[in-house]
Order: C-alpha cells, then structure tokens, then sequence
C-alpha cells in the first residue's frame, strides 16, 4: 500500500515526534511504502478562492506552489494521512492550508451522496483517509468535532473508508502505537470509522444533526445565572473571506453590523486577510478584539471548516487570551455554496470550541446555504425582495446581541431555509461553471485529470 502523510506538526510540537514513530513503525511493520510531508518546510499559499481550478485551469490550482505537487501525491495514493495538533476541534492551520487547495481534485459539478449534495468525482478512485489527532488534554468535545471534521472531509472527497482518531492527552509509547495499529487494521479492513454527533453546543444552524435550540449552555454565558446579560457596546466583526469587502461574508457580516450600530453598538469591521499580514496590523487587530464586548466571525466554507487563514487567526487570538475569560461573547456566520445550510456545522463546532478556548462567551451561530449564488458580495439592501430572509434573520440575530442575548433560534431558521430545491441547483449549476469556463476558453476541458497519468486507474 502507498501512504502519504501529511504533517501539520509545529516544529516544537512535543507530542508530534511520538505519533510520527509509532505511524511509520507501524507502516514499516506492514510492508506500506510510506512518504512524509512535513507541510511546514512547504512553500504553499492560501487558497485564493477563485475557482480557478475549475473554469480556467481545470484540476490544477492556480498557484503554482508545492500544493500542486502535493494535490499529484495524493492522487498516487492508496492511503492520505493527516497528522495534525486537534486546533479547535478541527485541523491546524499548517495542515489546513493544504486540504484547501484539495478541491482541485474534484470536479466543480454536482450530485446527490445521501440525500445532500457535494462535488461529483473528478477521478475514478481516491485515497482512503486517515486523520490522526493530538491534544494537551483531556477534551471529548474537541475530539467529537475533530472525528465530523474528518468524515465530511472523507464524504467530500470522496473516500471509500475514512478513519479518525485522537491520542490521549496522557498516553505513552506502548499506547500511541497501539492505537495506530489498530487504526491502521481498521483501514486495511475497509471499516470506517462510527460517525460522532456534533457536541450539543447551540449552533444556530437549521438542519445541522443534533443542533440543540439552546445557544449558550450552562456554564458558558461568563455570567451568573441570576446576572441580567451586558449590552455590547462595542462590536468587532472579523470577516475571513479572501474577497475582503467584496465578499458574501462581508455583505452578511455588514449588514448586522449596520443592524447593531443602529441600535447603539460602536462597530469596527477586520479583514483577517489583510490584517495580518505586519506586525503592527495584527498588534491593532489583536487589541481590537480584546477591547470589544463582542466579536462576530463571518467566514466562508472552505473543504467543511474555516479558511486556513481565518484558522491562523484564530490561534493568534486564542494564544493572546490564554487563561482569560469575562463578559466578551463569540458569534459566528458562516456561508457556503451546497444550498444546504447543514454544511456549515462541522465548521460552526469547531467556532464554538475556539470560543471557549480563547474565554469567550459562546453567543451562537447562524447558517445559510448557497449564498454565494445569491448574495456574491452584493449589498443585501440593494438584492430587495429575494433576500429578505437573510436581512430579517440578521435583524432578528442584531437585536438579541446587542441585548446580550444569545442567537434566537428564529434566526437560524429564516438565514437557513432552502433558497432553491436541490434539483434545480444542480442545473443552474452545470450551466454556471460551463459560462464561467467557456469564459476562459476551457469548457472543453472541464473534467481534465492533470494527474491521471501518475494516478490510479480504475479498477
């Protein structure tokens, strides 16, 4: 069997070392031909969100960095392995940054996998898929949202059996390598493995499984339960879409902004794109967020999690605010292309895990699907009648922040509900990514397969 690993480690990663020889041991004992990537010592950027490789060079990503070589690996591989710190519940950003610029492996087009829709197959077969996990402690959260994460990564791209796992917090040599063996037993028998529910945290997402009604649990409001909730008086919103202003994120996240300060919030909006990028901008960004009463994230769905980016950010946050908590609250609005708001859950948890890490408050989060067909960064004002929904969501959703309350459940409901049935989607969409790549001259070349040559053939 042919492995490829993908590392996500830091460099000072103390348990990283431990996990990476028990794999390769354990590889080694089987006969598996095994390749490392040690993603950190990669030059690959930021997945752009273009869709270039999809309309103007179809199969390849636009970038011409090591994700390109790294997408060809994975196409010769009878097995992908991430290796990954569990950050937030999801993957770190060193990992993320890759599994980004995966969708170049599938095709644009669309169909049907259990009644939802995702990408259809741009190749006859795929690796299994292998998700291995490391935390400082014990968190069975984490650990649930991290085995989502991995299965809807296996469902869309199109694994045939899909293995998660998280080494304990406490575990030593003999322990580490035993799970890894009996991981790796798991995927030489074609058993996936069981699909955890989402923890019940409150996100305020139609349609996500198990999505409880409450928004806040017990616990985790910073306050005490006979305390009357603070007003925010000051709101900062992150937006997390490499488009900035022009983005779906910064329509909806801008909209409730307008929504807040109407009613007297002081707002502050940061492109985390760009913030970032110097040293006196992240320091101004950092204490932005540390002096607001409330921070609301607007993202897009990229691979079923946050932008690779948006996920940088959020360490910096969560590294800044160690062993802090108070009366600042976490909201998050996330949007993403399948017209099922669902999609958006896995990536929601893993919001409401940053949350409680970095000592916010989880004040919930909202949902919508196929926005980016319907919004494509326009004013939401300015789109009338057929996004009255979304703007009565994000008043409902306004309101209740500024008052201190959490994210009503009404809200999820209007931001999530269905914009077209799922049939018609898939049509309008055929049509739409043929226009954008006969744009480029490429509408003859959309199922290209750049890497079949050093792939696998069916069988």
């Amino acid at each position: 069997m042919n492995v490829l690993i993908y590392d996500g480690s830091q460099a000072d990663d103390p348990r990283a070392p431990q996990v990476q020889r028990a794999l390769l041991a354990e590889l080694r004992a089987r006969g598996w031909q095994a390749e490392t990537i040690i993603l950190r010592e990669r030059r690959i950027g930021n997945c752009a969100g273009d869709f270039f490789c999809w309309v103007r060079s179809p199969g390849e990503c636009n970038t011409n960095d090591d994700n390109r070589v790294l997408a060809a690996k994975m196409m010769r591989a009878d097995l992908l392995v991430y290796l990954t710190p569990v950050t937030f519940g999801g993957y770190a950003s060193a990992l993320k940054r890759m599994v980004d610029h995966q969708i170049q492996n599938v095709a644009p087009f669309f169909t049907t996998i259990g009644g939802e829709i995702h990408h259809q197959k741009r190749y006859a077969r795929y690796p299994d898929l292998l998700t291995i996990g490391w935390q400082p402690a014990p968190n069975a959260r984490a650990e649930a949202v991290f085995g989502r994460l991995a299965q809807r990564n296996g469902l869309n791209m199109h694994a045939r059996t899909v293995v998660s796992g998280v080494v304990a917090a406490d575990a030593n040599e003999p322990e580490v390598a035993g799970r890894v063996r009996a991981w790796l037993d798991a995927i030489a028998s074609g058993t996936s493995s069981a699909v955890p529910a989402l923890p019940e945290a409150g996100l305020a997402c139609r349609g996500a499984v198990n999505a409880p009604a409450r928004v806040v649990e017990a616990g985790q409001s910073g306050r005490g339960a006979d305390t009357p909730p603070a007003q925010a008086e000051r709101v900062v919103l992150l937006v997390g879409s490499p488009r900035t202003k022009k983005s779906t994120s910064a329509a909806l996240g801008g909209y409730l902004l307008e929504q807040m300060a109407a009613r007297g919030a002081a707002t502050e909006t940061i492109q985390l794109y760009t913030a970032f990028g110097s040293a006196a901008r992240a320091q101004a960004a950092l204490a932005a967020v540390g002096a607001a009463d409330l921070v609301v994230l607007a993202f897009p769905l990229y691979v079923d999690s946050l932008p690779a980016p948006v996920i940088a950010a959020l360490e910096r946050i969560a590294s800044g605010r160690s062993g802090r908590s108070g009366q600042a609250r976490f909201a998050a609005i996330a949007n993403c292309g399948f017209p099922e708001a669902a999609h958006n859950a896995t990536a929601l948890a893993i919001c409401a895990e940053f949350a409680r890490q970095a000592g916010f408050a989880w004040a919930g989060g909202l949902a919508l699907g196929g926005g980016e067909g319907l919004v494509h960064g326009a004013s939401l004002a300015e789109l009338g009648g057929r996004a009255l929904h979304i703007r009565q969501a994000l008043d409902l959703a306004a309101a209740a922040l500024v008052d201190g309350q959490p994210i009503p459940p009404e809200a999820a409901n209007l931001l999530g509900r269905a914009i077209i049935p799922n049939w018609l989607y898939v049509l309008f969409g055929r049509f739409g990514w043929q226009a954008q790549a006969k744009h480029f001259g490429a509408e003859k070349k959309m199922r290209r397969q750049p890497y079949a040559a050093a792939g696998r053939q069916a069988p």
